[in-house]
């Protein structure tokens, strides 16, 4: 398994923009998935967005399609979440997740971060 670190959450208002990070404790990110789940109060984890191991591949939720973009660092072993214009209904606790294979399910992931939190005012 691999350990995973995330940082850069906060408290921001509507239309702001934020940038998570994830870093990861492996000798080498490459041929590690990585992936962002959210969960927000009161509702099940959901799958945000998705970068495949060489970086070439990403996927994202139709709700963040166009707002948010996945990204990775191989020399920093850091990947990224870069949120723009972001909503109230963005707010949740967000998490990171890696696998050797792409997947768009928590049972995908077997190595998770602790998460953190955003919160976005209207």
């Amino acid at each position: 398994q691999v350990q995973l670190v995330e940082s850069g959450g906060g408290a921001v208002q509507a239309g702001d923009s934020l940038r998570l990070s994830c870093a990861a404790s492996v000798r080498t990110l490459q041929d590690v998935v990585m992936a962002w789940f959210r969960q927000a109060p009161g509702k099940e984890r959901e799958f945000v967005a998705v970068i495949g191991g060489r970086g070439g591949y990403t996927y994202y939720a139709d709700s963040v399609e166009g707002r948010f973009t996945i990204s990775r660092d191989a020399a920093k072993k850091t990947a990224y979440l870069q949120m723009n214009n972001l909503e109230p209904e963005d707010t949740a606790v967000y998490y990171c997740a890696a696998s050797q294979y792409i997947g768009y399910k928590e049972s995908s992931y077997n190595s998770w971060g602790r998460g953190t939190q955003v919160t976005v005012s209207s």
